[in-house]
């Protein structure tokens, strides 16, 4: 179970990346329709950060 763990914190490490590039795609942007469409993007990485931590929590949990 912790290769398991381990590999959903590998996860989470690789969305929190493209949460950080997202997140300077934003500031660098001028334009209201991209930044809106890069909020979402945003959000939706966000939701798959937590769902990870998550899943790594639960494999953690699950050792005996």
């Amino acid at each position: 179970m912790v290769g398991e763990a381990e590999d959903r914190l590998r996860e989470a490490e690789a969305l929190l990346e493209r949460l950080e590039r997202a997140r300077a795609r934003l500031e660098a942007t001028e334009d209201p329709d991209a930044a809106i469409d890069v909020l979402a993007e945003l959000s939706e990485i966000a939701k798959e950060i937590e769902l990870a931590i998550g899943d790594a929590r639960k494999a953690v949990d699950a050792e005996p």
